[in-house]
């Protein structure tokens, strides 16, 4: 395994590798890694002749600097994790300075109104920050394929939006959620909840299952009140918001149309850990 801190290394190293039949796959990451993250890799390591993975926790995409305080980082774990999936994986655990140079702002893009639904409504400038640092990390590593998580939705909508904004040559795979036993849905924060609460947050994916089911012979406001109602039942968790949107507008459903295709998204807080899950309901 190859660790590199700096970009410029990064770049002598992979070009030394690189010729006009190499692929590299790439997998960003902020590090806290899991088995979604691990399932990613060995995706790219089936799919490309090299597999780079960034470990870089973003400063600009956090607009609560408290959640960026509190968000693990877990470097020494993160290698030995890389490790049992391959030793050929090369590893990129830039500082803010070698992505940033000075300079830690968000470029701001206009995303077709994608960015203000949902997270954007909620984390104001959160997506300007993904959009600045994954254009970054694309132009430092340049690969052929990257590979992004399902579970946030709206941020893979976003990436896509920003390869054809900035015509950049690379395709983009989504890959489907990774799950707890109880179904709570794998995150780097889950690392700070409580092994009780770690249990009770199966709820979240339990009341995706059910408005899922509900969402088949009901209206959207049914599903959205009886989604409400259950978090009432349940004071530890918050619900932050819960939304029907069509999947490729992410703009909200009001009255459902057979040619389209919805998802559920919610946003869920957990003595102040903020979770978010997923669900299509095809």
């Amino acid at each position: 395994m190859l660790i590199f801190n700096n970009k410029a290394d990064l770049n002598n190293y992979l070009q030394s590798i690189s010729s006009a039949t190499c692929t590299i796959g790439f997998v960003p990451t902020m590090g806290a890694l899991h088995l979604g993250h691990l399932s990613l890799l060995e995706k790219s390591i089936e799919n490309n002749n090299h597999t780079v993975i960034s470990i870089f926790v973003n400063p600009t995409q956090f607009n609560n600097p408290e959640d960026l305080e509190k968000y693990p980082r877990t470097l020494d774990s993160d290698l030995e994790k890389i490790k049992t999936v391959s030793d050929k994986i090369i590893v990129y655990a830039p500082s803010v300075e070698d992505i940033y140079e000075g300079n830690t702002t968000s470029q701001h893009y206009d995303f077709d109104g994608i960015e203000n639904q949902m997270e954007g409504k909620f984390r104001p400038g959160h997506f300007n920050g993904v959009a600045t640092v994954v254009k970054r990390l694309f132009e430092i590593v340049k690969p052929t394929i990257a590979y992004f998580g399902e579970k946030d939705f709206q941020q893979l909508q976003i990436v896509k939006k920003l390869v054809s904004i900035e015509n950049i040559p690379v395709t983009i795979v989504e890959c489907p959620i990774y799950r707890e036993s109880n179904g709570l849905a794998m995150s780097s924060r889950n690392e700070r909840l409580s092994v009780a609460e770690r249990a009770n947050a199966s709820i979240i994916f339990k009341t995706l299952i059910q408005a899922k089911a509900l969402f088949a012979t009901n209206s959207v406001k049914t599903v959205t009140d009886f989604v409400v109602n259950e978090f009432k039942k349940h004071p530890d968790f918050e619900l932050e918001y819960f939304e029907i949107a069509d999947e490729e507008t992410l703009l909200s459903c009001g009255t459902k149309n057979e040619n389209k295709n919805y998802r559920a998204f919610i946003a869920v807080f957990v003595n102040k850990i903020r979770l978010i899950d997923t669900i299509s309901l095809k």
